[in-house]
Order: structure tokens, then sequence, then C-alpha cells
């Protein structure tokens, strides 16, 4: 049975920043109450014409180059988000079309902030099972589009970015060993976008109701996430046969600096185990654990060899956590340029859209 190492790994973020200052500019709030509150002092926002897919795009094509992997030879694509492109087409298809990813089978996968840990354990069982040998794991968000920026308990918290990590068989031991993965919908309502779907779709009705923007109890959303992390930990390291001593680092979601370290005290570990940089970002949901990631090894933190847990919740409710060794890139022979088939991937593009416009000249000619 082949191992599902992680090889690739990328990150995004939009250049403009928001800060706690800027926010007391448009909500009653202010910088101290904001950190000392959340642990937050600035996060990233879009800016016009930047999308889910634009950042995800980004972030994959770093990803690729850093694993040395051609785009054409990705065989699924995964896309976390809470924050698509459309209701569909996936996001992910919109990305696997943008790269050149002419093989590849992509869709996304709607866990919340759990999505990334969702998204890399089935990536990784893809892996091990044969069926196929490459895979792109890409969370991307852009939540500020989704928030209500007069409502000061959900419009500090929330940022944008995108992460991704490439994923690859090898018969070497390692990479991804275990994951654990929970739900419970009986906490739906306590996390939520209830506009835009089937069961309030838009309308005048809902948009002047303010349906569209991200609701939340934050109290109730708290208790449970404080309860969950290191309950997830534990099980994802029983499941690995591994112990907590064998760990050098713990990756959590980055949603609140109190959230980590409840379960810091949960695990009876120093807050120097965890790999923090909310303060920069805010919550970015499924991107916030591959971004942490890559900042820490871009940073020297995490080494080849390392043991680590990822480890998130998030709105359905849903919560999670993943084991793994940190190995790096595979061996490969000469240098891949997956930026040059992000060209190429357009032009296939246009391709494709000129041929299907004349064979329907020609379909209703036949007509």
């Amino acid at each position: 049975m082949p191992y599902a190492h992680i090889t690739g790994w990328g990150m995004t973020a939009p250049e403009s920043i928001l800060t706690n200052d800027d926010l007391s500019k448009m909500v009653e709030t202010n910088d101290e109450w904001i950190r000392e509150r959340t642990g937050i002092r600035e996060r990233r926002i879009v800016s016009d014409g930047q999308t889910t897919s634009s950042l995800g795009v980004d972030a994959a094509l770093k990803a690729l180059t850093v694993a040395n992997l051609r785009p054409t030879d990705l065989d699924l694509i995964i896309c976390a988000t809470s924050t698509p492109d459309y209701i569909f087409p996936a996001t992910a298809c919109l990305i696997q079309d943008q790269i050149g990813a002419t093989r590849a089978g992509a869709f996304d996968l709607l866990a919340a902030c759990s999505g990334f840990i969702y998204a890399t354990n089935m990536a990784a069982q893809a892996i091990r099972s044969g069926s196929i040998r490459n895979a792109l794991v890409i969370g991307a968000e852009t939540l500020s589009r989704f928030v209500n920026w007069k409502d000061r308990n959900t419009c500090i918290l929330f940022g944008d970015g995108a992460g991704a990590f490439v994923l690859q068989a090898s018969e070497r031991p390692g990479g991804v060993y275990s994951a654990v993965m929970h739900s419970d919908g009986s906490g739906g309502d306590l996390l939520t976008l209830a506009g835009g779907g089937s069961a309030n779709p838009a309308t005048e009705a809902t948009i002047h109701e303010g349906k569209h923007f991200i609701e939340m109890d934050g109290k109730e959303v708290f208790r449970f996430a404080t309860r969950v992390m290191a309950q997830a930990t534990n099980e994802a390291l029983d499941s690995a046969g591994m112990t907590l001593e064998q760990v050098q680092w713990i990756i959590p979601h980055q949603a609140n600096i109190r959230i980590i370290e409840a379960a810091a005290r949960g695990l009876k570990l120093p807050m120097d185990k965890f790999v923090v940089n909310l303060d920069r970002y805010g919550n970015t949901s499924t991107a916030s654990i591959p971004i942490a990631t890559v900042e820490a090894v871009e940073k020297g933190q995490i080494k080849s060899g390392d043991k680590l847990v990822l480890v998130g919740f998030g709105a359905g409710l849903t919560w999670g956590a993943l084991t793994a060794e940190w190995t790096g890139p595979l061996p490969s022979k000469g240098h891949v340029y997956p930026q040059q088939y992000r060209v190429l991937g357009r032009v296939r593009s246009f391709v494709r859209r000129a041929i299907r416009f004349i064979e329907g000249i020609i379909f209703r000619r036949e007509l």
C-alpha cells in the first residue's frame, strides 16, 4: 500500500490589510478590545477582481512548484471552501481549468473551517487505495464578501486567503498517518450563512433581512470549540499509534487565540508547541491551517521528519484532526515550471470554447 506524502505547499493572501484601527472607524470597537478577545491585529481583504478561485490558483501553482510536479500529472483536485465563486460550477473545476490540469477530476468540499482536514484526508485515502497517485488540496476563502461590516461580533474575525498541499504516492513510509472527522448538525444554527441556498433563495426580502451575511452565536461556538480541539487531537494520535511526546507541532485552525490556549491547557502542552499566525490573518476558515503550515515551513520551524497534528472545527458543526510526518518533495528529474501551464491552460480553455461554438453551429445545421 503506498503512503500519501505532502510534497508541495503554497499560500497566498491579498495585499490589502485591514487593521483593528481601520475597523474602529467602521464599527464601535477598538484595537485593545479585539486583541484581548481574539488575538487578531489585522486581516487581509480581497480587492475587486479577486475571487476564491483566483486565490486558489495562486496557492496551487506555488504548491506545484515546491513539489516540482506538472499540473498535467494531477489526478484529483479538491477545493475546500465555504465561499465558492458560484454554487455551481465547482470552484475546483475553475482552478483545474486555469492551471491546465487536463487529467484531473475536480470537486468542492464544504465542511466549513474543518474542510481542509476533511479534504486532505480524502485525498490521502484515495492515494493509499491505489486509485490515484497525485492530488492537489486547496483551502480558499473570500469571507470578507459575506461579512456584515456593521456587526462587530463577526466583522472583526474573518479574513481572506488560500493555502494548498500537493499529496503524492510513495513507497517510503511517512506522510499522512491518520485522521478523524466528526459532525453534529444539531448545532448547525450556531454558525451559518442562511441566504442563497434552496431554503432561502435570494429575494428582496432575504437581502433586506441580511440573510446573506455570516451569523454566529459566539459564546456557543467558543464552548464547542474548546471542548473538541483536544479531544480530536487525542483521537487522531490514538488512531496513528502516536503519543503527544512524539509530536513536534500542533497546527490548529486559526479562529481565536483563547480557543487555542484552551486546547493547549486541555492537552497539557506549552503554547510554543502550537503554530499561531491569526494575529496577522484573522480567521480564514479552510485556508487557515495550510497558511499557518506554509509560513511555519518557510520560517524553518517545521522540518523534514517532524510529526504534526492539524486540528480544526467549524460550522456544521464539524471538527476533526489529522496526523502526518512532514517529509517534503519527492526526488524527481529535471525542473518543472507550473506557471507555464497556466498560460497553456488559458489557451486550451479558449480552444475548447471555440470548438464547442463550432460544434453548436454544425449541430444546428444538422437539425
